[in-house]
């Protein structure tokens, strides 16, 4: 810890407490978003296709209302009180899931998403605000801070794995909830360091702060008994959920069509391309907690070295590669940078979309090679983890990051809440191809293993498909990003490219 400490030594301030902060609160997504699944077939005997459902609610909720957390910190509500008000929120939730009923998960649901929608972008928003726009070192703790989100990743696994191979899901829940409340305490020690800046709520006056206040606190309680409601009907919600994200797209296509700025307006168009590939990143990614996870229960041989691997267990390879690969990749880009390599955010994306398609392929490849049981071996498995968490760590982060480079400064949290509401709608996506494969009626992995192949072939290649395109599109993604007043934005003759 001191190390890391050290390290973040050379950032603005704030930062370093937003890495500890960022660890604590990860810890309850962690746990249920492995778990969810596994909770609802086999604690609470909802079906396959009900938990798959319930799963790609939960997760377009999570990145979903981002867009409203986007929205309302620092202009309703600051950025520091919305994220301790949704932890409080997420506290609440874990402990009531730890009832153990179906009435108290959907409640706690409830709690917890609306708590976890609507502050993860707090989170990002205090740390960009550290950073003054052409501040190189953004990159650097955007990629610290998600390597902290992924240590609470890791201990949120571990637990889980351990907590599901006993079944003892109550004690799980409370261990979640714990974790959750002392991301509230390190937030309320460091409470003048996490203060908004440069924000349209800071510059208000007190009266008028007050009833904005008021309306940031009453849409983060009222938003609590609309998500449980629309928790119990998962399938209509998800429609409503892709034709929201579809009107925000046409929003933010119109804003960027009318922008009268040149250079912001090209770098909005540059974030609506990035936008759309990576919604087809995440719509692979949310596969994990639930085709993938099913996969691995049902068709993987979990046993290593005479040791059954926990289904959460496997997803910490993800949490290894992102742990100790981010901050490598900060300092290997660094270096290339410097010896003059353009390493930029065109680059990384189409390289991430290569390389979770990769993921994919390689599992169609297990399951033919599969001996006579149809079990997979697991290294199969564990390639594909590989090569989706390298591709996670090119993208990611740096989305993040390049938010803070591409969007006018009215429009960042909007912006910064649309890139998370993707990522929501690819978990509704990735839900129904979850839903394409059967429950085997005989209770072997041959009888699901040709469709689980069909459908991780269809999601492999496609992804490697669009990867290829961005490819070529290179050096028209590098004209449209560009540093500098508008007028030099005018002049294709010689722009400057930017990396995220």
């Amino acid at each position: 810890m001191s190390i890391i400490k050290q390290k973040l030594s050379s950032v603005p301030e704030g930062s370093a407490a937003l890495f500890f902060i960022q660890i604590f609160a990860t810890l309850g997504f962690a746990i249920l978003y492995s778990t969810l699944v596994l909770y609802a077939t086999k604690k609470l005997n909802f079906s396959v296709k009900e938990a798959t459902a319930i799963m790609g609610v939960f997760g377009a909720f999570n990145y979903g209302l981002h867009l409203f957390g986007g929205y309302l910190g620092g202009r309703f509500i600051s950025n520091r009180n919305l994220f301790v008000g949704g932890m409080i929120l997420q506290v609440l939730g874990c402990a009531c899931i730890s009832g153990g009923t179906v009435m108290q998960m959907y409640w706690g649901l409830a709690l917890f998403l609306t708590g976890s929608g609507l502050n993860v972008t707090c989170i990002n928003m205090m740390l960009t605000q550290r950073f003054a726009p052409e501040d190189n070192r953004r990159e650097a703790a955007f990629l610290w801070n998600y390597a902290g989100m992924n240590l609470g990743f890791f201990i949120g696994f571990s637990a889980a794995g351990y907590y599901q191979l006993q079944e003892d899901y109550s004690s799980l829940f409370i261990f979640a909830t714990i974790g959750n409340f002392m991301s509230i305490v390190l937030a309320a020690f460091n409470w003048k360091t996490l203060k908004d800046r440069n924000t349209t709520l800071s510059v208000s006056t007190p009266s008028e702060f007050k009833k904005k206040m008021a309306v940031g606190l009453a849409v983060l309680v009222g938003l609590v008994p609309v998500v449980f409601y629309m928790l119990h009907q998962a399938e209509s919600t998800a429609q409503i959920i892709l034709a929201i994200g579809g009107l925000v797209a046409a929003v933010l296509v119109y804003l960027t069509v009318v922008h009268k700025d040149v250079r912001e307006r090209r770098n909005m168009s540059a974030y609506l391309v990035f936008t759309l590939g990576s919604l087809v990143f995440w719509t692979l990614y949310q596969m994990a907690p639930t085709g993938l996870q099913l996969f691995t229960v049902s068709n993987v041989d979990r046993i290593v070295m005479g040791v059954e691997i926990a289904p959460q267990w496997i997803q910490n390879i993800n949490t290894f590669v992102i742990v100790f690969g981010g901050p490598l990749m900060a300092l290997w880009f660094k270096g290339l940078r410097e010896k003059g390599w353009n390493i930029d955010v065109s680059i990384q994306f189409a390289t991430a979309l290569l390389l979770i398609g990769l993921g994919f392929l390689v599992l169609p490849l297990g399951i033919f090679l599969a001996p006579a049981s149809g079990m997979v071996a697991f290294k199969w498995i564990f390639i594909s983890y590989i090569f989706q968490s390298i591709g996670e760590l090119l993208i990611s982060p740096v989305g993040y990051a390049m938010i803070g480079r591409l969007a006018p400064a009215k429009y960042q949290g909007v912006m910064m809440g649309t890139w998370m509401l993707a990522t929501g709608i690819a978990s509704i996506l990735s839900s129904y191809f979850s839903g394409m494969v059967p429950e085997a009626a005989d209770g072997t992995a041959l009888t699901t293993n040709p469709t689980y192949s069909h459908v991780f072939g269809i999601l492999g290649w496609g992804s490697v498909a669009v990867g290829v395109v961005l490819f070529v599109l290179i050096p028209f993604m590098r004209k449209l990003i560009t540093n500098g007043p508008a007028k030099e934005a005018e002049s294709e003759s010689n722009p400057e490219t930017v990396s995220a």
